[in-house]
C-alpha cells in the first residue's frame, strides 16, 4: 500500500469515531416517541399491515375512496427500509414491466408532496449512471428503447458531456445514462409526513401494534389479530417488507423472499457539485437537503443465511450467478431478525409473536464498506477535501428472485392483497404500488397489467425471468 493510500485510510479511521448518531436527522428508530397511538376500532373495511411508504400510501388511497382504514405498524412509521434507503425516486433503469408503475409514482410523489404542506426535500434533480467500464455501455444503451416506448426523457451522455457535468472530478468516466426527470427526497422526512396526510384523510394509524395473525373463517379473511386485540375486516393489505415471508409462511403461503443487508452513510455538509443521484459500478451518491451526500456501495449486499434463505437460495441462483462478487454470505442471521434460526415459525394468536419482539429492524452497518465508500468518494472528488462521515446505517431489503415485487391478491386467502419484495425500489415506486394495492383490495381495476407481479409465478411452473433491470 502506498503512502497516499495509507494516509487516506488513517483519515477515514479518524472520521469513523464521529459516527455516533449525533446528527439531527436520520433513519427512524425505536427510540423515537410514538406519534400515532390510541385505541383500535373493533372493525374496519380494510386493515393495512406495515407502515412503510407502500403501506402508508395504500391506506391513504383506500381512505380517499371512502373506505374505513386501519394501518398497524409493529414499530414506527418508516422505521425500517422506508427510512433507510438512498432517497432516490428513480425511473431510470427499471424493469420495463415496472416502469409504468414507477412513472405513475413519480407523478404521485409531486401531488402528495404539495398536499402534505411539509418540506419533503422533493426535487427533480435527475439520475446519472456513470460508465467507468466500457462493458456497461451496452447494458445502458440496450435500455433506451424501453425509455422511448414509455416517453421517458432518458438519454446517453458522451464522455465530454459527462466531464462537463462533473468538471472537478478526478475520475474520468466514459459517458453516462441520464434521466433528468428523476427526483430525490428525504426518506425519514417524507414517509412520516405521508402518514400524517393519511391520518388527515381518515386513516386510523397505530404504531407499536404488531399484527400476530389473520382471522380466517370458512376460507376467507374475517379480521386481523393484533397484540392489542382483534379488528374485524374482510380485506387486508400485507406490506410487511422483510417480515412478509415470515407472516405468510405462518399462514401456509411460502414465498422465495430474501432479506439482504445494504449499508449507507451520510457525510457532513460539503460543497454542491451534484444536485441529484449518481452511481458508477463501485459507488452511489445522492445530494441531501442538509448539504451532505448519502453514500452507498452500488451493487454490494450481504445475505444472512437462515431457514427461509436456505430454502429460497435455489430460486436466486440465476440472479446470484449474474453478479457473484456483489453478494457476501454471512453464516447466520442475528437473533430477532425475521430469518434467524431461533425465530419461531409458528405461534398462537394469543401469544407474543416475533413481530413484537423486534419493533424496528435496525441492522448495524458494515463499517469496512463505509470506510471504503468515504475513500472512493474522496478519491473521485478530491476538491471536496476531507470526507467526514456523520452517521452510517443499514437496512434489510426484501428482494425477489426476479427483482420485481409481488403485487397481487392471494388466492389461498381470499381478502388478502400481498405487496412485498420491492427489491430496493420501494421508496421511489411506493405511491404507485400503494395506489394499485388499494384498488386491488377494493376489487377495482388497477389500471396496469400486473401479470409479471402475480404471486403464483413462484408455483405455477413458469420460468422466472429477469428483465433488463439496471
Amino acid at each position: 500500500m502506498g503512502e497516499a493510500d495509507d494516509s487516506e485510510n488513517r483519515r477515514s479511521r479518524n472520521s469513523f469515531g464521529a459516527w455516533a448518531m449525533t446528527g439531527p436527522t436520520g433513519p427512524v428508530s425505536a427510540a423515537q416517541p410514538v406519534e400515532h397511538g390510541g385505541a383500535l376500532p373493533e372493525a374496519a373495511d380494510l386493515v393495512v399491515i406495515g407502515g412503510g411508504v407502500a403501506g402508508v400510501t395504500a391506506a391513504l388511497y383506500a381512505a380517499r375512496a371512502g373506505q374505513s382504514v386501519v394501518l398497524i405498524e409493529k414499530g414506527r412509521i418508516a422505521g425500517e427500509q422506508s427510512s433507510r434507503n438512498w432517497g432516490w425516486i428513480r425511473q431510470q433503469g427499471r424493469d420495463p414491466d415496472e416502469l409504468p408503475l414507477v412513472m405513475e409514482a413519480n407523478r404521485r410523489w409531486q401531488e402528495l408532496a404539495a398536499e402534505t404542506n411539509e418540506d419533503l426535500g422533493l426535487e427533480r434533480t435527475g439520475t446519472v449512471y456513470l460508465i467507468r467500464r466500457e462493458a456497461d455501455r451496452g447494458r445502458y444503451e440496450s435500455w433506451l428503447p424501453h425509455a422511448r416506448e414509455h416517453g421517458l426523457d432518458t438519454r446517453m451522455l458522451s464522455a465530454r458531456e459527462t466531464a462537463e457535468m462533473f468538471p472537478d472530478a478526478a475520475a474520468r468516466w466514459q459517458g453516462a445514462l441520464y434521466t433528468p426527470s428523476d427526483m430525490r427526497a428525504e426518506p425519514w422526512v417524507a414517509v412520516p409526513a405521508l402518514a400524517r396526510l393519511a391520518v388527515r384523510a381518515g386513516v386510523r394509524v397505530r404504531e407499536d401494534c404488531a399484527a400476530r395473525a389473520l382471522d380466517v373463517e370458512a376460507g376467507r379473511i374475517t379480521g386481523v389479530v393484533t397484540e392489542h386485540g382483534r379488528i374485524r375486516a374482510s380485506r387486508v393489505v400485507l406490506a410487511g417488507g422483510a417480515w412478509s415471508s415470515l407472516f405468510l409462511r405462518a399462514h401456509g403461503v411460502p414465498i422465495p423472499q430474501l432479506s439482504v443487508r445494504s449499508t449507507a452513510a451520510a457525510t457532513e455538509a460539503l460543497p454542491e457539485f451534484c444536485r441529484g443521484g449518481a452511481a458508477d459500478d463501485r459507488l452511489a451518491f445522492r445530494r441531501r437537503q442538509d448539504g451532505g451526500y448519502t453514500l452507498a456501495p452500488s451493487s454490494y449486499h450481504e445475505i444472512f443465511v437462515g431457514p427461509d434463505a436456505f430454502r429460497a437460495l435455489p430460486s436466486f441462483r440465476r440472479q446470484l450467478m449474474a453478479d457473484p462478487l456483489g453478494t457476501a454470505y454471512r453464516p447466520w442471521a442475528p437473533r430477532g431478525w425475521p430469518d434467524a434460526w431461533s425465530t419461531p415459525r409458528r405461534w398462537q394468536p394469543d401469544e407474543a409473536s416475533p413481530f413484537e419482539r423486534c419493533r424496528v429492524l435496525d441492522p448495524p452497518p458494515n463499517r469496512a464498506k463505509v470506510r471504503q465508500m468515504a475513500r472512493r468518494f474522496g478519491a473521485a472528488f478530491p476538491g471536496l477535501g476531507e470526507i467526514r462521515i456523520k452517521r452510517a446505517w443499514a437496512g434489510l431489503i426484501d428482494t425477489m428472485p426476479d427483482l420485481v415485487p409481488i403485487l397481487d391478491r392471494c388466492e389461498a386467502l381470499p381478502g388478502l392483497v400481498v405487496l412485498t419484495g420491492l427489491s430496493g425500489h420501494g421508496f421511489g415506486i411506493g405511491p404507485g404500488v400503494g395506489r394499485v394495492a388499494a384498488d386491488l383490495a377494493m376489487d377495482r381495476d388497477p389500471g396496469h397489467d400486473l401479470t409479471r407481479f402475480r404471486l403464483s409465478r413462484f408455483s405455477d411452473g413458469s420460468e422466472l425471468r429477469q428483465g433488463p433491470h439496471l
